[in-house]
């Protein structure tokens, strides 16, 4: 499985065509990126059409728990990749080794702690969302038995941002590929048993994602060692501190954002069941245009870190610009499908007709953003390649914060839709905001 990917040579990232190399780079990553997507469609394809429109509502209020853990995971890959990419570009490959092994364990065992902390604060979280009980029940279950999960989760994002920074993206597109197959299989064998194995309902969706990760975690682990891209026999903690440093904004903004669509639960919470599942499927729904911006801000924050190594600062703020763009151009298919298709892309999840019509709502509303997610989610990651990430937080925060008090506002005057254009407007001032710091210098100055 080793020889799956030759990564592209650092030479190639630094002096070769800009644009060949954000295709070979992006173009798994992307496959990688639209591999999560439908890791998490599955999920709620599964719990929707089995479980019905509550079990569909607590998946989705849990997932703002989730996206917590994940932004905690992100803080690591961000970091990681701006180091391990900066000492890869320098030449330095055996430093970039022993940053990413010392990362990788402390990932781990920073799972560990989040998973025992988490499981003293569920409770607690979905009281904040004043969700109705029969969601509540479900998405307390799913959620405690996914944090079991966490140092898998924690560690693949290392693990990923290795391989990220060594300029491969075509392995974690592999990784990927297998822990959908596995999902595809264990989520309805676990949910509705089959044979010996008992039907667990919700938590069996969750087992089947933290058994997942694990196995998959297993595999690239293996893979990174023989291709010495990770080294445990040494320790590098000034390399762990920096990319703690590096990476902690990017993870303050995700936990902040986490907890603004906990606010926006709450006020979603008192249009029903249907408006909250909708919520949910919209997002995930949205996952199509921001996975495939992921997949271009992975090769985007690559491409800045090796050549800023490499001194090229003009090439590198090339590099963001076309990554940008071509994210753009294919989050407006998206959006051309959420304007046409929007009742059909929600009934593929859900039969319940009052979770149909506001899902079909939020699609036609967040259409327009499908486009300014390439701006917002690619240079953000140039930004993070640059390890310029404090400024960005910052503007991002201001504006996503906005979204509550707007969208209350706008709820007592559209319904839930109010909710909608509340988060369709922030989302596109994000995308400018981040299109005016890419055009400034601050960012070539970062040291790392």
């Amino acid at each position: 499985m080793s020889a799956v990917a030759a990564p592209p040579r650092t030479s190639e990232l630094v002096t070769g065509p800009l644009s060949r190399a954000i295709v070979r780079l992006a173009l798994p990553a992307v496959g990688s990126a639209l591999l999560q997507l439908v890791f998490l469609l599955v999920d709620i394809f599964w719990v929707g059409r089995i479980l019905g429109a509550a079990a569909l509502a607590a998946v989705s209020t849990a997932g703002y728990a989730v996206w917590i853990l994940a932004s905690l995971a992100e803080m690591i890959g961000v970091g990681l990749t701006a180091v391990a990419a900066r000492r890869h570009g320098e030449g330095a490959h055996g430093a970039a080794s022993v940053a990413a092994g010392t990362t990788l364990a402390v990932a781990v065992i920073g799972g560990v702690a989040i998973a025992s902390s988490g499981w003293l604060l569920v409770p607690a979280l979905f009281d904040l969302m004043g969700t109705p009980s029969e969601v509540t029940e479900l998405g307390r279950l799913y959620l405690l038995t996914y944090l079991l999960g966490a140092p898998a989760v924690l560690g693949f994002f290392a693990a990923e941002a290795t391989f990220r920074a060594a300029g491969d993206t075509r392995t974690p597109l592999v990784l990927l590929a297998a822990s959908v197959l596995l999902t595809i299989v264990l989520d309805p064998l676990l949910i509705t048993g089959v044979g010996p194995l008992p039907a667990l309902g919700i938590a069996g969706a969750a087992i089947a994602a933290v058994l997942i990760r694990g196995v998959v975690l297993a595999l690239g682990f293996v893979i990174l060692v023989r291709r010495r891209l990770v080294r445990l026999s040494v320790w590098d903690w000034k390399s762990v501190l920096t990319v703690l440093r590096v990476g902690a904004p990017t993870a303050a903004y995700g936990v902040f954002f986490s907890a603004v669509y906990i606010g926006l639960a709450r006020i979603t919470t008192r249009f029903g069941v249907p408006a909250l599942a909708a919520l949910g499927i919209g997002h995930k729904l949205e996952g199509l245009s921001y996975m495939v911006a992921t997949g271009f801000a992975l090769a985007s924050a690559a491409l800045v870190g090796q050549n800023l190594g490499a001194q090229r600062p003009d090439r590198a703020r090339r590099a963001g610009w076309m990554t940008a763009f071509y994210a753009s151009g294919v989050g407006a298919f998206a959006a051309l499908a959420f304007l046409a298709f929007p009742d059909y892309l929600v009934g593929v999840f859900t039969r319940d007709p009052g979770v149909v019509a506001a899902g079909a709502s939020y699609l036609r509303i967040m259409s327009i953003v499908q486009v300014t997610m390439g701006l917002e989610i690619v240079l953000e990651a140039a930004l993070g390649g640059a390890g310029f990430t404090l400024q960005p937080v910052l503007w991002m925060g201001v504006i996503t914060g906005a979204r509550i008090p707007l969208a209350a506002w706008l709820a007592g005057v559209f319904g839930v839709a109010g909710v909608w254009w509340a988060i369709s407007v922030t989302a596109v001032a994000r995308g400018v905001a981040m299109a005016i710091l890419w055009r400034g210098e601050s960012w070539q100055r970062v040291k790392v």
